[in-house]
C-alpha cells in the first residue's frame, strides 16, 4: 500500500524545520521499486535544457542555491529557520521527435543536448511570491549571476508514484529504470508525469561509485 503523506511543514517563531527529517517517506527509497504517495508541495524552480554537464546547467543550480539560501536567511531573521533541502530534477525530452523510447531506453538513446529540464529545492508551505521576489532583489544586489531572474515558485502533487533507490553512477540508471518499468508493468501501470530524480549526495564533489539518487515516475491505472 501507498504510505501515508505527511502534514505539510509550516515555520513558526523558534522552529527550524529539516525537510529531511519531516518527510522522511519523501526523501528515502529501498533498493528495489515500490509505490509511494506523494504529497504536494512547493519548490523554488529554474527551467533549462541542455547536457548537465554544460555551463548553463551548473549556473541553473548556483542561481537557484544562492536564492534558497537568502530565503533561508530571510527566515531565520524573522525568528524561524528551515534546512535548505536536497536538489532536485525533473527530466523530459519530446517524444514525438523520439519516439519509441520507453524510461529504461531513454537515458541512452536521447542526445544529453535534447534533455529539457526543470531543478527544484522544497521550500517551507508558508513561502509566498514576494519572499522570492526581496531575495532575488537582495541577491541580485551582491552578485550577478545567470539565471537569477528565471527562478520561480512551482506547486507539484505527483500523487501515486512509483520509486526505487539507485546507487552509483547516473550511466548505469537504465538498469534501475527496467526493473521499474518491470514493477509497472506487473502492476499495470502507467506514466502520469515526468522523470524525477531527488539527489541525495551532491554530484558536484562526490564520486560518481558513490552517488545515490532516488529515482521516481508519477504512475495511475493503466
Amino acid at each position: 500500500m501507498p504510505d501515508r503523506p505527511c502534514a505539510p511543514a509550516i515555520l513558526t517563531a523558534m522552529t527550524k524545520i529539516d525537510f529531511t527529517r519531516q518527510y522522511r517517506n519523501y526523501y528515502t527509497a529501498k533498493d528495489r521499486p515500490e509505490l509511494i504517495h506523494i504529497e504536494p508541495a512547493i519548490y523554488l524552480s529554474v527551467e533549462g535544457k541542455g547536457d548537465p554537464d554544460g555551463a548553463p546547467f551548473a549556473e541553473n543550480i548556483q542561481a537557484l542555491y544562492s536564492l534558497a539560501y537568502a530565503i533561508k536567511f530571510g527566515y531565520k531573521a524573522q525568528g524561524a529557520d528551515f534546512v535548505v533541502a536536497r536538489l532536485e530534477g525533473l527530466w523530459w525530452f519530446d517524444e514525438e521527435r523520439f519516439s519509441g523510447q520507453h524510461m529504461g531506453s531513454a537515458p541512452q538513446q536521447v542526445p544529453r543536448s535534447e534533455w529539457s529540464y526543470r531543478l527544484l529545492i522544497r521550500m517551507p508551505e508558508t513561502i509566498i511570491a514576494e519572499v522570492l521576489e526581496e531575495a532575488r532583489e537582495k541577491t541580485m544586489q551582491k552578485k550577478s549571476l545567470p539565471g537569477l531572474e528565471k527562478v520561480s515558485l512551482y506547486r507539484m502533487h505527483e500523487g501515486q508514484c512509483v520509486q526505487m533507490l539507485h546507487k552509483g553512477p547516473f550511466a548505469n540508471e537504465p538498469e534501475s529504470l527496467q526493473q521499474m518499468q518491470a514493477f509497472m508493468t506487473d502492476y499495470q501501470l502507467a506514466r502520469n508525469g515526468v522523470h524525477h530524480e531527488i539527489y541525495l549526495s551532491d554530484f558536484r564533489k562526490t564520486s560518481p561509485e558513490k552517488l545515490r539518487t532516488i529515482l521516481r515516475e508519477p504512475v495511475k491505472q493503466a
